[in-house]
């Protein structure tokens, strides 16, 4: 008899802890809980980068998923490159993961371009804005064999021979490497329609390119060219800033006579339609990377400028910046 019973208490023990399995699955299921709702330092997240590995989104994305991880605060990142049309792949990706609660990824104008020339409906205002992190200037790279030795021996090239001066970026038409030289070349007096201009997707082929010589120049932020410019194997020319980069002893365009200041940015999105308070949670998260130590020390170290914004300011921006590429490319006569 009390075999009987044991076995029927073992039993009962049994089916009342399957209920509270039970309950507690069925608890969850009715609170939509999917992957990354955890919060805090064990919510684990992913970092998507429009481009190749070495490319400005690429530097951006993982210094700060890194920073993150370090300072614990949050879990650790599934960091992806998502290449193809100089973002907009990636963008329409994004797009298509709506409501994903766990999914972050880098942008700027780059992408911002890509996908008004590319005519993708993936539009970053269809996006959930989550911040800028940074603004970064633009450089005029040469290989260290270059004939050009300042701005002005590139100017009378381009002056005499528009065409026969190859231009390569690390963005499509639209993007940030692509407007800096169009822009460039109507502040020196040479029709930007007539410049031959060769896209590349990011910094990692763009340098291939510049060290092979199948280009003449290179436009880019420099952060991802540190190493070839401290080997000697490329040259800068000039830097599109307002001030001269600490890194980097090369002028600015206005020291060279030049009237003109141009800057790129870079920031972070999330699909659309998850809820305000995942969206609210994934700027916590950046707001509390940015008061970093080892952010700040990032962003000296890259040599990019602190332009830190969120949510609704940055959704802002980003409809600006939207109008920015389209007025740049009408006024330059651009498809």
């Amino acid at each position: 008899m009390g075999g009987v019973t044991d076995r029927w208490a073992r039993g009962g023990r049994g089916t009342a802890l399957l209920a509270v399995v039970l309950v507690a699955v069925l608890a969850l299921a009715g609170c939509g809980v999917t992957r990354g709702d955890d919060g805090g330092e064990n919510r684990r997240l992913r970092m998507m980068i429009p481009n190749a590995p070495g490319g400005g989104y690429d530097q951006t994305g993982r210094a700060a998923t890194r920073v993150m991880e370090t300072a614990d605060l949050t879990g650790r990142f599934e960091v992806s490159n998502v290449t193809g049309a100089s973002g907009t792949v990636a963008m329409q990706r994004l797009v298509n993961e709506r409501g994903a609660q766990d999914l972050l990824m880098t942008m700027g104008l780059g992408v911002v371009g890509a996908t008004y020339t590319n005519g993708s409906d993936a539009r970053v205002s269809g996006a959930t804005p989550i911040a800028q992190l940074v603004e970064e200037q633009e450089g005029l790279l040469v290989p260290a064999a270059s004939p050009f030795e300042t701005v002005d021996d590139l100017v009378a090239a381009w002056l005499a021979d528009p065409g026969a001066v190859r231009i390569g970026g690390g963005s499509s038409p639209g993007g940030p490497d692509h407007l800096f030289p169009m822009q460039l070349a109507a502040a020196v007096g040479v029709d930007p329609t007539q410049v031959n201009y060769i896209s590349y997707d990011g910094g990692g082929p763009l340098t291939t390119a510049l060290l092979g010589s199948k280009i003449d120049v290179g436009t880019s932020g420099l952060a991802e060219f540190e190493g070839q410019i401290a080997d000697g194997s490329l040259r800068v020319l000039a830097v599109s800033g307002e001030e001269r980069l600490a890194a980097v002893d090369a002028p600015t365009l206005v020291e060279s006579g030049i009237d003109l200041v141009f800057t790129n940015w870079r920031g972070v999105l999330a699909p659309p339609g998850i809820p305000d308070e995942v969206r609210d949670a994934h700027i916590a998260l950046l707001e509390q990377m940015h008061a970093t130590d080892a952010w700040q020390e990032a962003l000296e170290t890259n040599g990019w400028v602190d332009a830190f914004v969120t949510g609704d300011e940055f959704e802002q921006f980003l409809v600006e910046q939207d109008e920015r590429v389209a007025t740049t490319l009408d006024e330059l006569g651009l498809p």
